[in-house]
């Protein structure tokens, strides 16, 4: 493994992270996958090192690749749901982790639905802290994971044409991927619905297309995004149907491009919504490599922060 490090002592943001950061993470996430990939599975890189997984939102795929992650590395691993516990009684959020600091944590991986948690978290607490989704903020994780897979098929993302399609208000994964993949020399747009592209976009250098397939036309990528209509408390579209039918991703569209493009999905994926099964299920789908990516990015960011700590 590199003697490099990352100029953070915590990941709370692809915002924060150098393109330097950035290659690096993937230099050792492929290290990594080369382990996930082998009969035994475990490294003793994290031995000795207990990681609280603090997840105050409900999360299946993000919080079970982050414990199968820490594993592999052979930490000790305590998790805590906010839905049964003190939470619900009133306690802090500073109160509970400091509880769980008593306890002789080494690093925290949390999900909170206040953007800004974890860095308010990172001012008050020793542990190296990653964010693995902050509200309708950042998601960095996840972005990591998406970037490296294009590179994984692309070989390289500078000059790539990536857009990013769908629920673009909502979502965390939208905002890190921009910051990500800009970082990375490629071009970004965003596709979807006027009421669900935030006012302030264009400010981050993206453009806007309000058109499923000349979008599709342009990009090498496609990455498409849920509708998270458990953000959303007043109605953006008129109905499910009505946006499957104007912004869903289908056969069809595929079948009129000139060229192959790559599709993504950070999941859990709406079929027959935001992409029909069809595409998800097709060989430009590149969904379950995002998943078994997504374990060897984890690892790699784990073991930086940890190596970050010993020194």
């Amino acid at each position: 493994m590199s003697s490099a490090s990352l100029s953070s002592r915590h990941l709370l943001g692809i915002k924060s992270l150098t393109e330097e950061d950035i290659t690096l993470i993937f230099e050792t996430a492929d290290n990594f996958k080369q382990v996930i990939n082998r009969p035994i599975k475990k490294v003793p890189s994290l031995r000795d090192v207990t990681v609280a997984n603090l997840f105050f939102e409900n999360s299946t795929r993000t919080k079970i690749s982050f414990e199968l992650a820490e594993k592999r590395l052979s930490a000790d691993v305590v998790n805590f749901s906010a839905s049964g516990s003190s939470v619900g009684k009133g306690e802090t959020l500073l109160d509970t982790v400091n509880n769980i600091l008593s306890m002789k944590v080494d690093m925290v991986v949390m999900r909170h639905p206040a953007p800004g948690a974890s860095v308010f978290l990172s001012k008050h607490i020793n542990a190296n802290i990653i964010n693995a989704g902050d509200g309708t903020h950042e998601h960095p994780t996840q972005a990591l994971l998406d970037a490296y897979s294009i590179r994984e098929r692309l070989g390289s993302l500078k000059g790539k044409k990536i857009a990013i399609i769908g629920d673009i208000l909502h979502s965390r994964v939208a905002l890190s991927n921009i910051f990500c993949l800009q970082k990375l020399g490629a071009k970004v747009k965003v596709c979807g619905p006027p009421t669900l592209i935030p006012k302030y976009i264009t400010q981050l250098g993206v453009e806007v297309s309000y058109d499923i397939g000349n979008t599709l036309k342009w990009c090498d990528v496609a990455n498409v995004l849920r509708i998270q209509l458990e953000r959303q408390d007043i109605k953006y579209i008129p109905s499910l149907r009505e946006y499957a039918l104007h912004f869903g991703v289908q056969p069809e569209h595929l079948n009129q491009l000139d060229k192959e493009i790559i599709i993504m999905h950070p999941g859990p994926m709406n079929r027959g919504v935001e992409i029909s099964s069809e595409v998800a299920d097709s060989e430009h789908a590149i969904i379950l490599d995002q998943v078994e990516n997504g374990v060897a990015i984890r690892m790699a960011v784990l073991y930086l922060l940890a190596s970050e700590k010993a020194k």
